[in-house]
């Protein structure tokens, strides 16, 4: 048999893959790659859970923030056709956002996108009893306070960035989001396995998560948000909230589903036929919005588009060899997808162990770089 380095390019990320479940990192996981409109990788392994079946690439998992991007491009979708635009003020289309002439009310659709609504949590973040209530999570965001001057600065909105994005899509397009999503986004592009929450009548059989705590060493403390990777496992692994439509937290979805999003960003907002929004949307909504040396929430530099990030920091999950057009996303210590318009690759990389944010990086890192070293 070949060794690890006379093997094709395309084994070799196979292999650094399947080491990643060996080791322990998580139980199972799925890789999706596309290259330009071709999906070349569509790979699973392990189990399911700690004590589940082997995984395959159609088993759904929860996707943390990589929700984000579903909900953001909603947003981007009304904008392109007419219906808000990014500068209006967030108070202008939900008037019980803000009360007029206060500095919250100087909040805006891009402030919001960006992580710069000076709304990066409160009370509703710590009681996930009240998610499953639409009703009351609006009237949460509506009694927030600002913790900074909108467009200030940025700060990593963990939670509260959902329900923002997903009130102005329920205002303006006139429906949840997560049936915004379905109808505009997951069946135009026949993400056949993707929806934000488990939907009714659907079976949960998401995959089970497994919570990873790091070992004795040096670390920052104060870097990535507060809670165990246990108590987030134990919290996700339950039914109601799987179900919850959370827009910044509770999609449930593939892999391949999530690299065949970013390929269609990366090929200028079309893919096999299907236009999910124009070459210059696409490009307003994966540049540049705000650049801060240090997150509000996250403690490190952060790069943010509108309803993505950028690569560019130390701290990216992209791979050491991104460029900075590279834009994506991460999932609390579990996943990540990325579009690269440099080179046409997209990849998302879905596991089932959530890990700190040191080692999840060093795991997402390597197996970005083992793609770009394939296909880039």
């Amino acid at each position: 048999m070949a060794s690890t380095f006379d093997a094709d390019p395309p084994t070799r990320v196979r292999r650094v893959f399947e080491r990643h479940a060996a080791t322990g990192l998580h139980h199972g996981a799925q890789l999706a790659v596309y290259d330009g409109t071709e999906l070349v990788l569509d790979l699973a392994t392990g189990t399911v859970g700690p004590d589940g079946p082997e995984t395959t690439p159609d088993r759904r998992h929860v996707l943390f923030s990589c929700t984000k991007p579903y909900a953001g491009i909603c947003l981007h979708h009304l904008v392109e056709r007419g219906r808000l635009a990014y500068d209006d003020p967030v108070r202008d289309h939900w008037p019980g956002f803000a009360d007029p002439g206060t500095e919250k009310a100087t909040a805006t659709v891009r402030h919001v996108l960006s992580h710069q609504a000076g709304l990066p949590y409160g009370p509703l973040d710590d009681d996930p009893d009240r998610w499953t209530d639409w009703a009351d999570a609006v009237a949460a965001m509506e009694a927030l306070d600002t913790r900074f001057r909108p467009g200030s600065t940025a700060a990593y909105h963990a939670l509260t960035y959902g329900f923002l994005v997903g009130e102005l899509v329920r205002r303006v397009g006139g429906q949840p989001v997560d049936a915004y999503a379905r109808e505009h986004v997951f069946e135009p592009l026949s993400m056949v396995d993707t929806s934000i929450g488990l939907p009714d009548g659907d079976p949960d059989d998401v995959a089970t998560l497994a919570g990873f705590e790091p070992g004795e060493r040096c670390r920052d403390v104060g870097v990535g948000l507060e809670g165990s990777a246990a108590e987030a496992a134990a919290l996700f692994n339950r039914e109601s909230i799987r179900r919850a439509v959370v827009p910044a937290a509770t999609g449930v979805g593939t892999a391949r589903d999530m690299a065949r999003f970013y390929a269609c960003l990366v090929n200028g907002g079309t893919l096999d036929g299907t236009r999910l929004l124009s070459t210059d949307t696409v490009e307003t909504a994966t540049s540049v919005h705000a650049d801060v040396e240090t997150d509000g929430t996250m403690g490190v530099p952060r790069r943010y588009a509108l309803g993505f990030e950028r690569a560019g920091t130390a701290w990216d999950k992209y791979g050491t060899l991104a460029p900075g057009t590279t834009f994506g996303h991460g999932g609390l210590g579990s996943i990540v997808g990325w579009g690269d318009p440099d080179s046409g690759v997209a990849m998302a990389y879905v596991t089932n162990g959530i890990r700190d944010e040191v080692e999840h990086g060093q795991r997402a890192n390597a197996m970005a770089d083992a793609v770009r070293r394939a296909f880039a």
